[in-house]
């Protein structure tokens, strides 16, 4: 038979769901430098008038005396940020359940880590910030965006080891986890009892739904919906709702792998039975076997696997960068932007990511190895960690997401905000890269096996 190209050969690899997911968030990564480089430019540029009129364009949905009325720019936020959220619970969930957080041992690190990697950031921003108008930003360096920083890891390649790689995705989640809880708690305006306790019951269906073993993602979504809504009548963030809807859906398997095995294989016998016709057309029977493989086969498969693995192109190539056009478009003034890059919020966000990702992730992660509380992962240095806590300053996404919910309505704070991300984000994407490629990849024993 004649060999498959290499093309070939790379399309029909098998990779496993943490594969699936590093190159859907490398993928998205570049996307994301495309879109928010698009962003730049069309607001510097005559584009930017026609940009504003789309982005704050009244989007109506109106059930008989019922009207829900939003922008386009809300909208993004709101709605399909939700859904970016909800892919996020799913990757928690798989992460504490089944993940790298999973075991304590495995996920000390990386959850130490990432504490410190949000603390130390925003007692610098409070440090430089506190009792002043821009107080209340003090989450934006917290976050760090997953899609760039593993991109950045996967364009070293071997100079990087899986077990790196690993690292700084379960320091990611539990960053994830941090802002989604801060978001909730801290971000939070008037709460609205009513609609928050319609939410509260939308979320027991969920759960009750898990309860009694439903895996039909129907009705998941449809009370998914309500439960959105609510949240978002109630004053918590609509996002939030993703998350907690992730949270319910059945994460374990209908069928066991080893019973799925057995059937399977029963039944490839029985369908090698039947003689095979010299137009290759199957026999019937093959087909309802073939039928039976099928349901064997989404019987082994969890409802959040299936969701998880066909949400990551969608959130990662349309969601997301959409989300960077509609808040990465920023409008330079150069007359000004040398006050609005050293105001206070941005100092802090910029010293925050840059300074405090590092002493607060790298800090920790070497305290903790020294006194024996964590292990450094195999293949992995000291100072490639240092170069990974550098790359966690790349804020982006989350941190602006964030800005806009801590500076509601005061556009000169976002501003400065956006700025002070952009350029944070900007140094540790480059210098991150740097040290892990050439600083950091000079210290490893034995390159030939990373």
């Amino acid at each position: 038979m004649k060999d498959y190209s290499p093309l070939q050969k790379a399309f029909e690899k098998i990779a496993t769901p943490f594969e699936h997911f590093i190159h859907g968030q490398a993928t998205s990564g570049l996307v994301l430098v495309f879109m928010t480089i698009l962003a730049l430019i069309i607001a510097n540029t005559s584009l930017y008038d026609s940009y504003l009129h789309l982005i704050h364009t009244k989007i109506d949905f109106n059930v008989g005396t019922w009207k829900l009325s939003h922008s386009l720019h809300h909208w993004i936020n709101d709605g399909l940020m939700a859904v970016f959220f909800f892919l996020v619970g799913l990757e928690i969930k798989r992460e504490i359940l089944i993940g790298e957080l999973s075991s304590v041992k495995a996920a000390i690190l990386p959850i130490i880590a990432a504490i410190g990697g949000m603390v130390v950031p925003a007692l610098i921003f409070l440090a430089l910030n506190s009792g002043s108008v821009g107080e209340n930003g003090w989450g934006i360096p917290m976050a760090t965006d997953i899609a760039f920083a593993i991109t950045a890891l996967v364009l070293l390649g071997k100079k990087v080891s899986k077990p790196l790689v690993t690292f700084l995705t379960a320091l990611a989640i539990v960053d994830d986890l941090g802002a989604v809880i801060v978001i909730a708690l801290f971000y939070t305006q008037e709460i609205q009892m009513i609609a928050l306790a319609l939410a509260a019951l939308s979320f027991g269906v969920l759960i009750l739904f898990n309860l009694l073993g439903i895996r039909s993602i129907l009705p998941y979504f449809l009370v998914g919906i309500f439960l959105w809504f609510f949240m978002l009548e109630s004053g918590v963030h609509a996002t939030i709702a993703g998350v907690l809807a992730a949270l319910t859906i059945p994460l374990r398997p209908k069928t066991p792998p080893v019973m799925f095995t057995n059937h399977t294989r029963n039944l490839l016998d029985e369908f090698d039975c039947y003689p095979v016709t010299t137009d290759h057309v199957m026999h019937e029977k093959q087909k309802a076997i073939l039928q039976n493989v099928k349901d064997k086969i989404d019987s082994v498969s969890s409802p959040a696997a299936i969701l998880e693995h066909s949400l990551h192109l969608p959130v990662g190539l349309v969601i997301i960068p959409i989300f960077a056009l509609a808040n990465a478009a920023i409008a330079i003034d150069f007359s000004s932007v040398g006050e609005s890059l050293f105001s206070d919020v941005s100092l802090g966000i910029i010293f925050g990511l840059i300074i405090g990702k590092i002493v607060g992730i790298f800090g920790v992660s070497f305290l903790s190895i020294k006194l024996g509380i964590a292990h450094l992962p195999q293949k992995t240095t000291l100072s490639q960690i240092f170069g990974v806590s550098a790359l966690a300053g790349i804020g982006f996404t989350m941190s602006i997401f964030v800005s806009d919910l801590a500076f509601l309505g005061d556009e000169a704070l976002i501003f400065q905000a956006k700025i002070g991300i952009l350029v944070a984000s900007l140094f540790s994407g480059v210098f991150g890269y740097y040290w892990l490629s050439t600083i950091a990849y000079k210290t490893i024993p034995d390159q030939s096996e990373n």
